[in-house]
Order: C-alpha cells, then structure tokens, then sequence
C-alpha cells in the first residue's frame, strides 16, 4: 500500500510511517487482504486500537494529532475597520493561524469570501493557497485611453458606435464564446505544465476575449487628468478611455477546484477545520504544478483583456495612446522584512512605490488610477474596489434592475446589460474606501463611466 492509498483512506501524512509499520506487521500476520478493513477501523476509533498488536503504534500517533492545540493566529492590520464586520474578520483570524502564515493585512473593501476574504493579504512561508488566490485567478483591470476627443462622449456622444463597439467587440456569461477564435501568442504557450490546463486549452481557446458573469465589466467612460502625467505620458485634461474588469474564466476555475481539492486531501487532521484555506508545499510536485498554472493563468487573464481591448478599439476606430493594467486574485514571491514570502492578494492589489493600479467603483462611481505607496503593514497592497456591503440574494430582492436602469440613465450613465446583484447601492462608498487608504496610494486619475455592459441576471422589468 502506497502513500496516495493512504491519503485516500484519511490516513494523515505525519501518521504514514506507523501506518507502514503496521501494514508489514499485518502482511506477515497474513492479514494482507484485510489491510483496508484494518486501517479504517483504527482511522475511525484510535483510542480503543492503541494496544493493538498490528496498528497500536497507528492509534497512538492518531491520539496524539486528534489532540492537538492550533497556535493563536497572527496579527494583522486593518484599514477602514469601521465598515467591515465581524464575519470579515473571523475569517480573517482563520487565514492567520495557518501554521507558516508570516503576514497579513486587510483592506478597506473587504467583505466575507470563500477562504481568505476578499481585500485579505496574506503572506505564507514556502505554501501557496489555492482559495487564498481565488476561483477567478488573476482577474485583473485594465484601462486603455483612446485618441480621440472627450466630447465624443459629453456633448455630443454617439452612442451608437460606442455602442455597437461593445456590444460586438465583448462577449459575457458563463461558457460565453466569441464566434470565431481569437488569436493571441498565450495559446503559444505550453499548455502541458499540469493535466488540467492541458485538458482544458481548448476551452481557454474558445473563451480567449470573453467575461464571466458576476462583477465584470467593460465600460467606456472619461478619464480626468488634473495635472501633466508623468506616469501615463499625458498631459492635463480629460480623455476617453476602455476600463474592463475580468480573469481567467473557466480553466482558471477548474485549476483553483482541482488543486483545492488536492490540498484538502492532504490537509493533516489538526488543521481540519482550517477547509478552504487548505496549503500546497511550494516545494512539493502538487505545489509546482498549482504555482505554473497559477502564472500561466495570470498570462491568459491578460491576453483575456488585449483581445478585448483590441476588438473594441478596432470597432471604434481608436488607437491606444496610453494604458493601465493590474492583477487581484494572485501570488506573487516577494520580499518583507527580510523574508521571502508568497503573497497571496484576494481581492487586492499591489502597490509598491511608485506602481500604478486602477481602483473601480460601480457602475456609477468612479474609479481611480492609483500610484503605490509601498506600505510594509499593508505587504504593499491597496483595495481592488470599492468591495460589496450586500449580498447578491440581498440585492436582487431589495432592486429592481429595470428601475435603477432609467436612474442611471437620468445622471448620464447608459448601461446596456447587468443585473441588479450588481447596481451602485450594493457596493461601498468608493470616495470613502479611497480615504481610508491614502497612506496606501495615491491617486493618479480619475475615470467616470459612461456606457457600460455586464452579464445579465434575468432581473425581470418593472411593469
């Protein structure tokens, strides 16, 4: 019996090796055919098999797991502590007791995810997280700003070529697919690294250029400079610009699924309540293979976003004279306080010093191109967004998407498809959220939206 059979029975890593001893002990006793049966019934009552002449020694280091006190987690920092309540941070307080965490913080927007909490920092020594990365690994922003006057969408928009850019340059939904493949050099890459992204390039392939559901978007709006930007390599002004908000769709998916399950499944017993925030040893074959897929999902998010850009700006018949572009939902390998690290940002950006991030409201609100502050509480990191304060159940029953369509349409924002899990009153103040991180970033523009398209919910109109 191997170490996988072992696993697949429950047997605990730190028990393998009793667990041998008694399975020669039970070969020679000519117990061999029965070496499951054996083995479940120590898994399933330890103490009453510790004198057991086969398995005792299995029993006794069972005991000793079953009896085990987690360590107190450690500590973190918070920002805009006022708006995030208490189911935030228990599960926050959950991430830190992870046995190699060496660092953490929690952001202004935060709010309960799966794992570690979106707008939660944390920083593991040697491991990677799959659900502290995300399902959507390396979703990202990405803003592109275009050659052609403002007032194409102030005085006199017209909104049917920008329209029509969106509508046919975007595709969104689950399983959404362009009607012929795109083409972009990430489908050059080797899509072997792991089973999974190997078994799933076609569907990378057919989805290359698309958006999920949920909070994605793609939107035209206005980009205000007030002074020359050294950054952008613009001068003061304002300018129209593409912000779209989107990952790595369903191969990033089925990677985050595939190699949470894998780290489950060796979570050792005394951490089993720890669940969804089960760990790969980066050194390990199944952290290898999680951590190039990982970044190999970061490149298809991006490309994701080039062909989107790309499209629209064709239809549009704009060049791109400047542009911004970040990932959330992420490892990276950095250096804190001396100290290697893998940072995992759920829901959060970087932001060392001098880097350059957008910050996206709603629909309405605004987001913000920001320069980092490199913060060392914050492991360099700021906000991704503004950060929900209400459910999607909560907002489909409290909203009428209908309704707040036409209020929208009244303060000059179109929106040609969304849901109403997604309308402004869902999200955090993004004026305060800003606020409360200016020690973080500092902000570099600003971008109103103007037309925007999301994925649907089925909201029925208000009669």
């Amino acid at each position: 019996m191997n170490s996988r059979q072992l696993e697949k029975l429950g047997v605990p890593k730190e028990c393998f090796k009793a667990a041998l001893v008694g399975i020669h002990r039970a070969a020679a006793a000519g117990e061999g055919k029965r070496m499951k049966e054996l083995i479940q019934a120590v898994l399933n009552s330890p103490e009453t098999h510790r004198g057991d002449a086969l398995f005792g020694e299995l029993a006794e280091e069972l005991t000793n797991v079953g009896q085990f006190t987690a360590t107190e987690p450690i500590g973190y920092r918070t920002w805009g502590a006022a708006a995030i309540d208490e189911p935030t941070h228990a599960q926050m307080r959950q991430a830190c007791r992870l046995p190699m965490a060496a660092g953490a913080a929690l952001m202004p927007d935060a709010h309960v995810g799966y794992g570690l909490p979106i707008g939660g920092v944390l920083a593991l020594s040697n491991a990677v997280c799959p659900y502290a990365v995300g399902v959507d690994i390396a979703c990202r922003m990405k803003l592109s700003v275009f050659d052609m006057p403002a007032t194409q969408l102030t005085v006199h928009p017209k909104y049917d070529r920008f329209d029509h850019a969106l509508e046919k340059g975007t595709r969104f939904g689950v399983g959404s697919t362009h009607d012929k493949r795109q083409q972009h050099a990430v489908m050059d890459r080797d899509w072997t690294v792991t089973r999974i992204t190997r078994e799933h390039k076609d569907k990378a392939w057919n989805q290359l250029g698309t958006s999920g559901s949920g909070n994605h978007f793609v939107e035209f709006g206005l980009l205000t400079l007030g002074e020359d930007s050294a950054d952008l390599n613009l001068k003061q002004g304002q300018y129209v610009a593409l912000l779209s908000h989107s990952g790595s769709r369903g191969v990033g998916a089925a990677v985050c699924q595939v190699y949470s399950n894998i780290a489950r499944a060796q979570l050792p017993v005394r951490y089993s309540d720890l669940g969804q925030l089960a760990w790969l040893d980066l050194e390990s074959h199944e952290g290898q293979e999680y951590w190039a897929a990982m970044n190999l999902m970061g490149d298809y998010a991006a490309a994701n976003h080039d062909v989107i850009h790309c499209l629209v700006a064709k239809l549009l018949g704009a060049e791109v004279i400047a542009g911004v572009e970040n990932h959330h939902n992420f490892a990276w390998k950095e250096e804190h306080s001396g100290q290697e690290v893998i940072v995992h940002r759920k829901g959060a950006t970087p932001a060392d010093r001098g880097q350059l991030g957008v910050i996206p409201g709603s629909m309405a609100d605004p987001a913000f191109v920001v320069r980092g502050l490199g913060h060392p509480e914050s492991l360099k990191s700021a906000s991704h967004g503004a950060g929900r304060q209400m459910s999607r159940t909560q907002a489909r029953q409290k909203f009428s998407w209908r309704a707040v369509q036409k209020q929208l349409e009244q303060r000059g924002v179109r929106v040609l498809s969304a849901g109403a899990d997604e309308v402004p009153g869902v999200y955090k103040n993004i004026e305060q959220v800003m606020a409360e991180q200016r020690d973080l970033v500092e902000i570099v523009a600003r971008f109103d939206p103007r037309i925007v398209k999301m994925c649907g919910d089925g909201s029925k109109a208000e009669d």
